[in-house]
């Protein structure tokens, strides 16, 4: 089978996630392992664990936001939009790209607050175009339950908020433990990823 540019260009969101996020969140994953035990007072770790974990962090989710935006881009590019379509959708991705990209550098709460919003609104927004596909839109519907895109849009949000909310994290028990929580939920969410991707894309192949 020759594949075509959009066959590669398909390739691109699912080699990202493969190659960079998930064994950057394995990474991510330990190093918060090792802060949670110098917490509990149960080991003695390195000044840099922390701040190593909480960049780790924020690859992870910037990672995973280009990622996605770069399956979106490919959805409207197979769908053939015209470019009076296209380029406002193409601002909108740039803009959630540039919120995300913004909360590396801003320090008040309200701003981090607000970028984190609106990069997670903008892929709402996004997603929510005729040309993505997404199982279902229902909640009662058990394709929605098992759709990559909205399984993936919820993941977004939680990375957005443990990457926003870093600095009140460090310094709430409360927080903490909503953090570690939250920590479990987004394993199970990239598994969830994992398979339904992976079904998704076998759909793409001719014949099935």
């Amino acid at each position: 089978m020759t594949m075509t540019l959009a066959d590669w260009f398909a390739l691109l969101h699912p080699v990202l996630m493969i190659l960079f996020v998930y064994p950057v969140v394995g990474a991510t994953i330990r190093l918060g392992i090792l802060v949670r035990e110098q917490r509990l007072g149960i080991t003695q770790q390195p000044a840099l664990v922390p701040v190593e974990h909480a960049d780790h962090g924020r690859w992870v989710t910037t990672g995973t936001v280009l990622a996605v935006l770069i399956a979106l881009v490919w959805s409207y590019a197979v769908a053939g939009l015209p470019p009076a379509r296209l380029l406002p959708l193409l601002l909108v991705a740039a803009g959630c790209l540039g919120s995300c990209l913004a909360l590396w550098r801003v320090r008040a709460a309200g701003l981090r607050a607000a970028f984190a919003l609106l990069c997670w609104l903008a892929l709402l927004a996004l997603g929510l175009q005729p040309a993505v596909f997404r199982g279902s839109d229902d909640p009662r519907n058990l394709a929605f339950w098992g759709s990559h895109h909205w399984s993936g849009w919820l993941l977004c949000g939680l990375l957005l908020f443990g990457m926003a909310a870093k600095p009140e994290i460090a310094s709430s028990l409360r927080l903490r433990r909503l953090h570690v929580a939250a920590a479990f939920l987004m394993a199970v969410l990239l598994a969830v990823q994992a398979i339904t991707g992976s079904r998704d894309l076998l759909r793409m192949l001719p014949g099935t």
